[in-house]
């Protein structure tokens, strides 16, 4: 049972306050990257550079085994790096693979993380660098600025466009016991270099390009409509809604295309910088629950939730939501209400383009309970337009409950 109204938006407003004063409206992380042709290259020459001569590799096993990830790093090893290799990650990283992650990781004397892959690789390589001196259960993590403050230096090849991890001092870890996903989030998780490579990308499913894609779109959307406007979120956000509806569709259409391939990289890299600065919202809080208890993918999940969380926000959003409209390719004529569903209607519209579902049947009414409780507790610790209640999530399961 969700808390009466009046005691979440106090709650909230103490959050909000608390966040203002304690850290500000400027940004304070540090983002480098790589981009384009040997980003990777360039990436592992500086780990060599930094004096690293033992660096563990966090990935997963299918990628290994596609070589991708020796292509990636093929210039640690021609430096003369040691590597040592942790390929258990799976889709939704958990507890026991992380803390298996950071055995190897203290075990081989490593000084350094690069991570391999999609986003369940880098939240994995986070919480595993974060054990290089701890070696207490993860799990006392769970939050913001609980998880140590030294860490073992992070670097990242993304090899999916989407999740924007890279970018980000958050990671999503699954609690097989309860199947609840946690963030834990800290400023030692912030990778020191993320290498942007197109050519890493050109391999991907449709399926995985489009999941990830609208991931990115949601990061930057939610980031961009967020009540906290903090340092860079405004254009970064705006750069990924941009990079999405200009670069996804090509990339569908041609695979091999480099420049597309590269434009989702760096928009889903951007949703990632705006999300690190002011959080996410409501999509995500119903989003996790989907992929906790159904295992959806975050992406599709995501894609799903975000028309609908958008149309139940109403009024308080139209204005700023109809801004989008010409960066979008959206027809701008008429007031901001009409501009406005344009905008959601074009969200949908690429959704279906790009072949992604609005509703699933994995998703059980009974389990509705549980899942708006959840959602609710996870939404209220975001700076989202405005709180929503029971009844407006369970109008969005509703939506994308196939029936």
């Amino acid at each position: 049972m969700a808390k009466p109204m009046v005691l979440r938006k106090l709650g909230w407003n103490v959050k909000f306050g608390l966040a203002k004063l304690l850290i500000g409206n400027k940004a304070n992380a540090p983002h480098f990257a790589f981009v384009g042709v040997d980003a990777s290259r360039q990436l592992c020459q500086r780990i060599v550079e930094s004096g690293h001569s033992k660096v563990l590799v966090v990935t997963d096993a299918p990628l290994r085994e596609l070589g991708l990830v020796d292509r990636a790093i093929e210039l640690l090893a021609q430096s003369g790096v040691e590597l040592h290799w942790y390929d258990g990650v799976q889709p939704d990283p958990t507890f026991e693979q992380v803390i298996e992650g950071a055995r190897v990781l203290r075990g081989t004397g490593c000084t350094a993380v690069v991570a391999v892959g999609g986003g369940s690789s880098m939240d994995a390589a986070k919480i595993i660098s974060a054990s290089l001196e701890a070696d207490e259960d993860p799990r006392a993590w769970i939050g913001f600025n609980k998880a140590p403050e030294v860490a073992a230096p992070l670097y990242a090849i993304p090899t999916t466009a989407g999740t924007g991890s890279e970018a980000t001092m958050g990671a999503v870890i699954t609690d097989e016991h309860d199947q609840s996903k946690n963030v834990i989030g800290g400023a030692a998780l912030l990778p020191r270099a993320v290498a942007l490579e197109a050519a890493l990308m050109t391999g991907l499913p449709p399926h995985i390009t489009a999941a990830t894609g609208l991931d990115a779109l949601t990061h930057g959307i939610e980031a961009y409509l967020g009540q906290w406007d903090r340092g860079s979120r405004t254009e970064t956000a705006l750069m990924a809604i941009r990079g999405v509806f200009r670069w996804l569709p090509v990339a569908m259409a041609e695979p091999t295309n480099l420049e597309a391939r590269q434009g989702m990289a760096l928009a889903a890299y951007y949703g990632g910088v705006a999300i690190n600065q002011v959080n996410v919202g409501t999509v995500h809080a119903i989003a996790h629950q989907l992929g906790a208890r159904y295992h959806i993918p975050h992406g599709v999940a995501n894609a799903m939730v975000l028309p609908h969380v958008l149309r139940l926000y109403g009024p308080c959003i139209e204005t700023r939501l109809a801004a989008l409209a010409p960066l979008i390719g959206v027809d701008t004529t008429g007031g901001a209400a009409t501009t406005a569903t344009r905008v959601i209607d074009a969200i949908e519209s690429l959704r279906h383009a790009v072949g992604l579902p609005g509703t699933s049947d994995a998703i059980n009414v009974l389990d509705f309970g549980q899942l708006i409780e959840a959602a609710l507790t996870e939404s209220d610790g975001y700076f989202s337009p405005r709180l929503v209640t029971e009844a407006e999530v369970e109008r969005v399961l509703r939506k994308i409950t196939a029936s």
